[in-house]
């Protein structure tokens, strides 16, 4: 996956956070990307109904409770596989050599326990959880 995911949720934590809907040049300013790529994004979120434009005015607003909403769902949302997939495997490993016959099955099999670890994580981790730490980094840079 590309940065989708990350954008995902700084745009969410955003749209949470306002007092009036945002736009996508506001939030593109934050993500430090383009208005359209955002869009692009917000199309997706809109898909699996996390967000929607406000009628009347440019913006979005957040359908989902912060506390209700995993990162696995804004995941879903976001991604082009079935399931968590955090690395690829290389696809054409040699068949003359002992470790390139017997290497993908390995990674497979390794792979397979991250992308799980990876999912569950996502699955225990909510919007609401980010906010928070988000507020914490805030209060430490603040403080110091």
């Amino acid at each position: 996956m590309d940065t989708r995911l990350s954008s995902a949720i700084h745009m969410l934590v955003m749209i949470a956070g306002a007092e009036s809907p945002m736009s996508s040049a506001e939030i593109a300013e934050s993500v430090g990307t383009n208005a359209s790529h955002i869009r692009k994004i917000a199309r997706l979120l809109k898909g699996r109904n996390l967000i929607e434009g406000c009628q009347g005015s440019k913006g979005f607003v957040l359908l989902v409770p912060p506390e209700e909403l995993s990162l696995y769902r804004v995941y879903e949302a976001v991604s082009d596989s079935d399931g968590v997939h955090v690395f690829e495997l290389h696809q054409n490993p040699s068949d003359r050599c002992l470790v390139g016959c017997h290497i993908k099955p390995v990674l497979t099999r390794v792979f397979r326990g991250i992308d799980e670890a990876a999912e569950r994580e996502l699955k225990a981790t909510t919007l609401a959880d980010c906010m928070k730490k988000l507020k914490i980094e805030i209060e430490r840079e603040e403080q110091a």
